[in-house]
């Protein structure tokens, strides 16, 4: 049994991805910005809350506190908090908007790991798990026969591209950690009104693969539900 630490999980992705590890018998902490909707969630799957706003410094070195008080260590980290931003053409998008969004998508990752480095330290076999998207994939946008290429979106799609770059530093800086960035692919959530054709559980098959690997597994690397994603 693995102690598995969630961002944004009340709703969408990181609900989906609690409950299925929660089934798999892990002890899952769900990690919430709005403390009545993280409590909720966490009753509904019988999980434990812990309030986390990741744009919040204080906030997130109270979660990791309390992290430390309950249980001592944690195995396995999600970073699943992010924003759209909303969509903007690229010559609209204003400093403070790329601001906005690089503060949860990017600066919470920061925020968020660095807090938690300590509690992963303890464990026997370490693991994070990043999403991303393929929006931010170089090799995706590129590949004008799937939909990543036709999606033009600055603030959004380069959080992302950052989200990768981040995840290769960390790797070389922790080997000893499995560190990894997942593409959930398009799927339906609040983050776009429900319009993605994939079910949330299909979303969240490369989440819950990459949070249950060994110490054997990949590290540094970027996958989807059916494999390895090209930068």
């Amino acid at each position: 049994m693995k102690t598995i630490f969630i961002t944004g999980a009340n709703k969408g992705l990181g609900y989906e991805a609690a409950r299925r590890l929660k089934v798999q018998g892990h002890k899952v902490y769900i990690g919430a910005r709005d403390k009545e909707r993280g409590e909720a969630a966490a009753k509904a799957l019988n999980a434990h809350f812990i309030q986390c706003d990741v744009t919040s410094d204080a906030s997130v070195a109270a979660a990791a506190q309390e992290l430390e008080k309950q249980k001592g260590r944690l195995d396995v980290l999600i970073n699943n908090a992010g924003v759209s931003g909303g969509f903007a053409k690229p010559e609209e998008v204003s400093a403070k908007m790329m601001l906005e969004t690089y503060d949860t998508n990017v600066f919470g990752i920061v925020r968020v790991t660095n807090a938690f480095l300590p509690l992963l330290q303890k464990s026997s076999d370490p693991v994070i798990v990043n999403v991303s998207s393929g929006l931010g994939s170089f090799s995706r946008v590129h590949d004008t026969s799937i939909i990543e290429s036709k999606v033009v979106n600055l603030h959004y799609n380069s959080s992302k591209s950052a989200v990768n770059m981040m995840t290769v530093q960390y790797a070389k800086a922790f080997p000893n950690i499995r560190i990894n960035s997942v593409d959930p692919g398009y799927t339906a959530t609040d983050l776009n009104h429900n319009s993605g054709p994939q079910t949330v559980t299909e979303g969240t098959d490369a989440m819950v693969n990459l949070a249950t690997i060994g110490s054997d597994g990949p590290t540094g690397s970027f996958f989807d539900r059916h494999g390895r994603v090209e930068w």
